[in-house]
């Protein structure tokens, strides 16, 4: 019995509300019990019969939708025709087949819009013609025009819902896809170049200069390339799958990794409170941090670093100040920093670097 309840609540979960398979099988049970019920006081042979094949057709579009869209959609309209034809001399069973089929249909996401009103405007005249052939009253007619109107509209509408929450989801797995390609770009493209330069300057000295030395330190240095690589690619993937702690807690664990590998003094704090931000923006930020760092121990060994990341209402914004040794000549921000600019203008950010008041400052500055 749990076996079975849980079976049941996967395909709750999983089963789309309006056109699943859920809904086909009470559709299903239902039109087997009116036609079980069915009971017309006119022309019985032919309300039997029209139902009876408006069923099998509604059987032959469940049993074949996933694996012949023509061939069930073809048998849901001529379903819908069938049951039209019923309502004149029968309209209570028969207009409960006239809606179901007609309301599946109209609701599918597969045929076309022109396809769905030829077959609503066939099932109208059908049923119209019928309820006159039998001499039904003119206020029924109009009724039963009426909510079959509605439910096309009905139907029409929710399709257009279904659909553009497709496109929409659609368009999301699009942008996730492109900025993992773009992260995994900006990772291999700067760690393979870089050890292909270095690569073939150890060649040059070997093949050229016969300096074995100078190779040997090209050879270290693609050696340490490669480790930079490797682990800024776990990174760029650890945080495109969402495993990484929050912000703060990655910073302070580059943080603490800087102090370790450069013996270096650097302090770090977070302003405001702390909430979680997009993958893109924590991946934009971190790099940020981690290319800010970099410069720091490259160009003022030893010097003092301060990290500041503050939360405001709209925006998350990070603040890298490290002092300027005295003999430093003016520097522009190298291309790092500007990789890391145009990474967070992708994601509407900012990005501002250079020296003031004896300090190197790098602000980002992300919405979030």
């Amino acid at each position: 019995m749990a076996e079975v309840w849980e079976r049941v609540k996967r395909l709750l979960s999983a089963d789309d509300p309006e056109t699943g398979q859920l809904v086909r099988y009470v559709i299903t049970l239902l039109l087997g019990l009116t036609l079980a019920s069915a009971a017309p006081a006119a022309a019985p042979a032919l309300v039997w019969t029209a139902l009876s094949a408006s069923l099998a057709c509604w059987l032959c579009f469940v049993l074949l939708d996933r694996r012949a869209h023509r061939v069930a959609l073809v048998a849901l309209a001529l379903g819908s025709a069938l049951a039209a034809l019923a309502v004149g001399p029968d309209g209570t069973d028969a207009i409960i087949f006239l809606f179901a089929t007609l309301l599946l249909f109209a609701a599918h996401l597969t045929p076309p819009v022109w396809a769905i009103l030829a077959v609503a405007a066939a099932d109208l005249a059908l049923m119209l013609g019928g309820m006159v052939w039998f001499g039904r009253e003119p206020t029924s007619m109009a009724t039963h025009a009426a909510v079959l109107v509605m439910t096309l509209l009905f139907a029409l509408h929710r399709r257009q819902f279904r659909q553009g929450q497709l496109d929409r989801a659609r368009a999301v797995a699009l942008d996730e896809r492109a900025r993992i390609a773009r992260e995994l770009h900006d990772v291999l493209a700067h760690s393979l170049g870089a050890l292909r330069v270095q690569l073939e300057v150890a060649d040059a000295m070997l093949t050229e200069k016969g300096d074995v030395e100078g190779a040997a330190r090209r050879i270290k240095r693609s050696l340490r390339l490669a480790t930079d690589g490797m682990i800024e690619a776990r990174a760029a993937v650890a945080a495109l799958r969402e495993d990484v702690p929050p912000l703060p807690e990655a910073l302070s664990a580059l943080v603490a990794a800087h102090r370790r590998d450069h013996d270096a003094q650097v302090e770090a704090r977070t302003v405001g409170k702390p909430r979680p931000v997009a993958p893109a923006v924590e991946v934009g930020l971190l790099r940020t941090a981690r290319e800010a760092l970099t410069n720091a121990a490259k160009h003022a060994p030893g010097l003092p670093v301060s990290m500041t990341l503050t939360f405001t209402d709209h925006a998350v914004t990070l603040r890298v100040h490290n002092t300027l040794p005295g003999t430093a000549q003016p520097r522009e921000p190298g291309h790092g920093l500007a990789g890391m600019r145009e990474r967070l203008a992708l994601i509407g950010g900012t990005l501002e670097a250079g020296p003031r008041e004896g300090e190197w400052r790098v602000t980002a500055e992300v919405p979030g």
